[in-house]
Formats: C-alpha cells, structure tokens, sequence
C-alpha cells in the first residue's frame, strides 16, 4: 500500500480540520488517519486527497467531501458488529471508513464500471465488506436486511419507501434528501409504522439513479 509521511502529515491536517468543525468521535478519527484517501482517487491528483473538498472520480461521480463522510458516518452511529447498507460505494472510501469501525458492510454501486474498479480496489487493499453488489440502490438488500443502518451516498428526491422496510426497530438511516441541494436526513424506526425525522443541513451530493439510468 503506497503511502509516505507526507500523505500521513496531510491526514493529520485534515483531521485536525475536521475537529474544529465539530467532528469528535475519536474512533471516526482514527479511521481517517489509517484509512488513505488518497488511495480512492487517481494517483495523479493525490495531492488532493487531503483537502476537505469533494473530488470528481470516474464516471461523472464524486469522492464526497471529507467533512461529509465523518458527519454522515456520526449520524449512523456505527457501532462494532452493526449490520450497515451502503447506497452508492463510488470509489469506496465511504465503505472502508465503516469496515474499519468493525460494521458488517454491505454495499450497493449502480455503476458496473465503477463497481468492477472498487472490486479491484477492494481485494489489493483487503478491504473485505460482507456482501458488494452491482445493483439498484433503489431496491436495497431485501434477503439481508433487516439492518441496524443504511447510509445513501447520493441526493435522493424522496425517501425510498423500499430502503425504510429493511430497518431493524431501532435502525438508523442516514441519507440526503431533495435535487439540486440536498437536507441531511436521519430517520430512525421507532415501531413497524413509525419513524422519527430529524435534519441537519444543507449538502451537495450527485444524484442517486437506479440502475436502468
């Protein structure tokens, strides 16, 4: 794994950037210290791993903006163990974040050319999610769920109805809602019928598309 303390220096930069923007949970941190971002772009543009931006990767996709990673990943509150649905792998940075916090991942890429590179990715780092699937994020992991999390990586118009049946009672999803300009969302399941909404910002997020797009 291509590394140097330079880069390591950068992750250092970075995480102190993402704790002056309220990001504390030490177990977050220390996934983006020993998860190289810079590994998830074109190796041409690794300096720009670093910075908290989001960054352009194949396909007309995006690597999302540190901050929003870290934030996205609080709202799930992963815990060890936790059975976690991913909605867009893209380059599958995202996926390594919670596979090192010791989730059970699944993950879900609409994209086969994007799908078939983070498969690559996956083997030569030994990042090893439970189940990665080439599919419709759309639809989920009927046959897996029920989940203790589902976490969307990409501005979805509404809340898929489909996506909230796979929650365990308890069950956290994280996912941004709306087009152009997306609400945070984090929507619990309190009961069968009943889930809690709560919001948290405005982000910017490429445009979650089912796997017919």
């Amino acid at each position: 794994m291509y590394d140097s303390p330079k880069l390591l220096g950068l992750r250092k930069e970075l995480i102190n950037n993402l704790i002056k923007k309220g990001i504390n949970n030490k177990n977050i941190l220390e996934a983006f210290l020993k998860v190289p971002r810079h590994l998830f772009i074109h190796k041409d543009f690794e300096s720009f791993a670093y910075k908290d931006e989001a960054f352009p990767i194949d396909e007309n996709q995006t690597i999302s903006q540190p901050f929003t990673v870290a934030f996205q990943t609080h709202l799930l509150n992963v815990k060890k163990g936790d059975k976690i649905l991913e909605i867009g792998t893209g380059s599958g940075f995202q996926s390594a974040v919670l596979v090192f916090l010791g989730a059970d991942v699944y993950t879900i890429e609409r994209n086969h050319s994007l799908f078939r590179s983070t498969s690559k990715l996956f083997k030569k780092l030994n990042i090893n999610p439970i189940k990665f699937k080439y599919g419709d994020g759309y639809e989920g992991l009927i046959d897996d769920s029920p989940f203790d999390g589902i976490i969307v990586t990409a501005g979805s118009p509404s809340v898929p109805e489909n996506l909230l049946k796979q929650l365990k009672i308890g069950g956290r999803m994280v996912i941004p809602i709306g087009k152009d300009t997306q609400v945070m969302n984090k929507i619990t399941r309190i009961s069968i019928n009943d889930f809690k909404k709560e919001t948290f910002g405005y982000f910017k997020f490429v445009p979650m598309l089912d796997k017919k797009d």
